[in-house]
């Protein structure tokens, strides 16, 4: 008879794929009637990784995840060890002489390449590191050049829609909402007044979600403007889903639009492919190539060329991953290198005691639901690699803690992030506009406040 699976494991990244790794994996093994202590860690003071950190303010209801992530947490089965960079505080190989197996969640946060002449001059950005912006990352600049009337998004995603709504929005109609002060002011301050969103493809093939597209369109002195000669592909009634058909309905309502003369215009472009950022120092227009359809959602170019003035432009064409030190890592496709979660070295052999979920294993794809199946997955193996013995077992007895308080880390706990929500809330609600939540952006001082009142609970 096979005994109960005792186990102790590292999960890197406290965002939804290691939360939900934890909890799926808690559950798997004491429905076995086993047991299993989780030490969760992260880079950042605090939890929830890109939905603190990558969810635009103003979609409160798409944060509503953070409930759930927070019960899971709550709940006491998974320690959460906050401020700790494996590779800088801690090495992956000093987590395998201390846990049964590492699961790596770390997720993709950098911006991936648009390879395309002139993309580098000044004014040109990467939409990750916006949004990092306006959600108070605390390891990014306080302030974002807002200074200029014309701006171009590239790209046909949810970010890039998310970027386009931040940017055309008026900064009044974010004050409700968890945004950082510093933000709000940068925002208040803004010269935008025309935001350009370009895609490669046309309407009938937008990364978009209907309740994101619908959204735009009801951001308050915003004119949306769109093109008519974009919409020769684009009938709802061939659409192949209920989603692009929606989709698609809003979109060719908006062509029946009369102008309001709203002080800012959001204007949507499809079959534009990006050649090149021109600018002599400094961005001043886009060039593009039209393209046209040819099946199964392609397009090639057609030789005709615009230039569109523009001062500043963001690429929102997708996220890359972040390599993980001590991790094999596939520079092409930007993900831990491994099949199924189980990370593997250069002869494609399992690395024993190594996983990964998430971003990190499949690339920056797939919504909230993508992530728990992804996670389920890993952890049938991870568990299977355990009952059949394939762990090494760990060599290193003690706390993990005790080594970073010798180390002088500034590790932040569950207690601690109790405690600076708390103050959040509290200078939400001390705020002039009544707010849910105040963030605290610099990194020192959530350490500060997670710390003092970790000791205050405790």
């Amino acid at each position: 008879m096979t005994s109960p699976l005792s186990l102790r494991v590292a999960i890197v990244g406290a965002g939804p794929a290691g939360i939900y790794a934890g909890n799926i994996l808690t559950n798997a093994v004491q429905d076995a009637g086993g047991t299993v202590s989780i030490d969760l860690f992260e880079s950042l003071p605090s939890p929830y990784g890109l939905i603190r950190y990558g969810v635009a303010p103003d979609h409160p209801r798409i944060k509503g995840i953070v409930n759930s992530l927070h019960e899971m947490l709550d709940a006491g089965t998974t320690r959460f060890i906050g401020n700790v960079e494996v590779g800088r505080d801690i090495d992956l190989d000093e987590l395998h002489e201390r846990y049964d197996a590492v699961i790596l969640a770390t997720g993709a946060i950098r911006d991936a390449a648009l390879d395309i002449p002139g993309i580098d001059l000044p004014g040109s950005y990467g939409a990750a590191d916006f949004v990092a912006w306006y959600d108070g990352h605390p390891d990014v600049p306080r302030d974002w050049p807002l200074d200029k009337a014309e701006v171009a998004v590239i790209g046909n995603g949810n970010v890039a829609l998310d970027v386009a709504r931040v940017l055309a929005k008026h900064a009044v109609d974010l004050r409700p909402t968890e945004i950082a002060d510093n933000v709000l002011a940068g925002l208040e301050a803004s010269a935008v007044t025309d935001v350009h969103v370009f895609g490669r493809r046309g309407p009938a093939d937008i990364k978009f979600t209907p309740i994101e597209l619908r959204e735009l369109g009801e951001v308050p002195d915003v004119d949306i403007v769109v093109h008519d000669e974009d919409f020769a592909d684009a009938d709802p009634a061939k659409a192949p889903n209920n989603q692009l058909k929606v989709m698609l309905r809003i979109l060719n309502s908006w062509r029946d639009r009369e102008s309001t003369g709203a002080s800012r215009r959001l204007h949507l472009h499809f079959y534009h492919s990006p050649v090149e950022v021109l600018g002599d120092g400094a961005v001043e227009a886009v060039r593009f190539e039209r393209t046209v359809p040819t099946g199964h959602g392609a397009v090639r170019g057609t030789g005709e060329y615009r230039e569109i003035a523009v001062q500043q432009v963001y690429r929102a064409v997708g996220y890359y991953g972040t390599p993980v030190v001590g991790a094999p890592f596939d520079e092409t496709s930007g993900v831990v290198t491994n099949i199924e979660g189980r990370v593997v070295d250069e002869s494609a052999a399992p690395i024993r005691g190594l996983y990964a979920t998430g971003w990190i294993k499949r690339g920056p794809v797939g919504l909230i639901g993508h992530t728990k199946s992804d996670a389920m997955e890993t952890i049938a193996h991870l568990v299977a690699d355990a009952t059949a013995g394939r762990l090494a077992a760990p060599r290193v007895e003690g706390d993990i803690l005790d080594l970073l308080a010798e180390r002088e880390v500034a590790y932040t706990t569950w207690d601690g992030w109790l405690a600076l929500d708390a103050h959040e809330r509290s200078l939400g609600e001390g705020h002039v506009h009544a707010r849910e939540r105040v963030k605290v952006v610099p990194r020192e001082e959530q350490v500060e406040i997670s710390r003092a009142g970790a000791l205050t609970l405790s």
